[in-house]
């Protein structure tokens, strides 16, 4: 069963073109991540799917369901983190969660799922207006895991996280998914997506430009992997040998150190399994793959693809004091 499929999907406003025929499967229990730079209609997607806005053209189903026709069963089985966090800032973390669940029909311990997201009992208790913006990220997501949902929506989930935190949340993707949740991950944190995610959906000018694992677009761009092998004797006998090895692109020598080019992934294996069947003694070696910035890069033709690490307020960064989750709010 597909958890998301989309068919021509559009969304104008006015003269804008924000979704532009999206067509997307997203498999059940899958951990796939859209990705794209600002303004490139991921949020609107989310909307569209959600029934947050309705479709100029085309059509969604979210777990065999209408978003249009279904959109309160939907929201049942769906929980959703927002980039933009709101919070009742005279209610306490508990209280969130109490609400959260008789909305859901559900019997969750409300300690049992603030402690899985890292909120201290005494956190537990306070006011959220008290809350820096990495408590406040983290009872938005205990929020959503609520009543064990079928699909998790998650839009920059790592924002305003410390590093503990941008873990933790990992480690729930992980466990959600380990499960059979679904989980739609939109980031523009690139090294969260390729850490996290089975698959990539990468989005520009509202039209989805690329659909694959990471290795698989690594494939598409013939961009391979460069494996180093630091070896005790001279490498030019290996060197000639790999050189026609299948999905070996080039074998270069400097000083006892050989670079082997590989555009197969699959070559990298065999590259490492014939050095080690070869004469000269391998010392170390090193991997090195194109990144998914690099990647991004080249689908989207964006020069300043989105971060690698930390942002501004981002994962990796400072909390935010409670008058930012005020703002938020």
């Amino acid at each position: 069963m597909t958890a998301i499929r989309t068919e021509n999907l559009t969304k104008r406003y006015g003269d804008v073109l924000a979704v532009a025929g999206l067509d997307l499967v997203v498999e059940e229990g899958e951990v796939f991540g859209f990705l794209g730079p600002n303004g490139a209609g991921k949020s609107t997607t989310i909307e569209l799917l959600l029934d947050y806005a309705r479709p100029t053209d085309g059509e969604a189903r979210v777990l065999g369901l209408d978003p249009r026709s279904d959109s309160r069963e939907l929201l049942r089985r769906t929980g959703v983190l927002p980039e933009g966090v709101g919070l009742y800032e005279r209610l306490t973390g508990r209280e969130h969660l109490g609400i959260a669940i008789e909305a859901m029909e559900a019997d969750d311990d409300p300690d049992a799922v603030l402690e899985r997201v890292g909120l201290e009992p005494e956190d537990a208790g306070r006011r959220a207006g008290e809350y820096s913006r990495g408590m406040a990220k983290r009872l938005a997501l205990a929020v959503a895991l609520v009543g064990d949902p079928d699909l998790l929506v998650l839009d920059e989930p790592a924002s305003g996280l410390d590093p503990l935190g941008v873990r933790r949340m990992r480690e729930l993707v992980h466990e959600e998914a380990a499960r059979g949740t679904t989980v739609f991950f939109s980031s523009h944190v690139l090294d969260q997506v390729e850490a996290i995610c089975d698959r990539v959906g990468i989005l520009s000018g509202g039209r989805l430009v690329a659909v694959d694992t990471i290795d698989g677009l690594r494939e598409a761009e013939g961009t391979g992997a460069t494996v180093t092998l630091r070896l005790d004797g001279p490498p030019s006998r290996l060197a000639s040998e790999l050189r026609g090895m299948e999905g070996v692109a080039d074998a270069e020598i400097t000083g006892h150190a050989l670079c082997v080019h590989c555009t197969d992934p699959r070559a990298k294996a065999r590259v490492i399994a014939r050095a080690e069947r070869s004469a000269a003694t391998v010392r170390d070696l090193t991997v090195e793959e194109p990144s998914l910035e690099s990647l991004f890069a080249d689908r989207t033709g964006d020069t300043t693809p989105p971060s690698i690490g930390r942002r501004s307020g981002g994962a990796g960064g400072t909390d935010h004091t409670a008058a930012d989750v005020g703002a938020e709010s």
